[in-house]
């Protein structure tokens, strides 16, 4: 309880240290919002309606920076992420709940999938040292060093055309409107595959090489040995007790992976210009859209700190040792 409790404090501070900067870092941008705000219509405004959109915004002269930094804390206890200035006057919370489905949906279930092919591959691959599995490792050194982006723009270069299933870019086909029916869950199906190909090829080549390098680390300890020497079948050696101690680092990450879902390939969505979060954030960071570019990076923050919270959790179920030491 006591290693719990420690745990909750030290992501409590980060969160607050997290946000802090989330607040600071957009207004360090150089530019001015509002002007962008203004350009964006290409209207006249008066004085005084440009007056009236510093204050809206929390952007007048009359606030001095730590004033806006409480009124900011306020806002987020309120559930209130202000408003957009690229979407404007769309609330900042509306924005990305229409945009977090996307992004959970294609990174979410490929992690999951690359995840369970990764480590099951990279099971078999280190314990069966010198099979036919080893000649997958030059190929997946290869692949894990690629970043998504750049598979993703050979993969439009060499798969999407005129005539290619693959549509280069988008959620769905333009000519329809987002509904659960018929027409278009196979459009945005069609448009998910080939950007989540690309994840997948990148990050399923990560955890069989990290699963493989475990998994021979622990083949060479002594209960290894012990649990050969008792007669255990070389399948239960392998699951039992190979596999479950060489699968708590892979957790870690897992669960890193996790809190990245929101924000870890937001070049991807860039790249096939898919309607998530990554699509977003690039309008919000051309308009200097403070509230959005907050909102946003508040979501990727508390994303990876619950994700963090969750390995720990899952070390304390299946490493007995981090129980005893709490």
């Amino acid at each position: 309880m006591k290693y719990f409790l420690q745990r909750i404090a030290f992501y409590l501070f980060t969160a607050w240290a997290a946000i802090t900067l989330n607040f600071f870092i957009p207004r360090m941008v150089p530019g001015d919002p509002v002007q962008s705000l203004i350009s964006k219509f290409r209207g006249q405004m008066s004085t005084e309606a440009i007056n009236s959109l510093y204050v809206l915004f929390g952007l007048d002269d009359n606030k001095g920076l730590w004033t806006q930094y409480v009124d900011y804390w306020k806002q987020l206890f309120q559930g209130d992420l202000g408003l957009s200035f690229t979407f404007f006057p769309s609330p900042v919370s509306e924005i990305i709940g229409d945009a977090l489905p996307w992004t959970v949906t294609l990174v979410g279930i490929t992690t999951v999938i690359s995840f369970l092919i990764g480590t099951s591959l990279g099971v078999l691959a280190g314990w069966r040292r010198g099979s036919w599995t080893d000649g997958l490792l030059p190929v997946t050194t290869f692949f894990s060093s690629v970043p998504y982006f750049w598979l993703g723009i050979i993969a439009i270069y060499l798969l999407t055309g005129p005539d290619s299933f693959f549509p280069s870019s988008g959620g769905f086909d333009s000519a329809l409107v987002p509904a659960w029916d018929q027409y278009f869950i196979p459009s945005a199906l069609q448009h998910s595959l080939l950007p989540a190909l690309t994840i997948l090829i990148s990050s399923v080549s990560g955890w069989i090489l990290s699963m493989r390098n475990m998994m021979v680390t622990v083949s060479s300890e002594d209960y290894i040995t012990v649990a050969h020497a008792k007669g255990l079948s070389e399948r239960r050696v392998a699951v039992s007790y190979a596999a479950r101690n060489a699968l708590l680092p892979n957790i870690s990450g897992f669960a890193l992976s996790l809190g990245f879902i929101v924000g870890g390939t937001l070049l991807v969505e860039i790249v096939f210009s898919y309607p998530g979060l990554g699509f977003i954030l690039l309008q919000a960071l051309g308009a200097k859209d403070y509230p959005l570019m907050q909102g946003i990076f508040l979501v990727i923050t508390i994303s990876v700190l619950v994700a963090n919270l969750l390995a720990d959790l899952a070390y304390l179920l299946l490493d007995p040792r981090t129980r005893k030491e709490g």
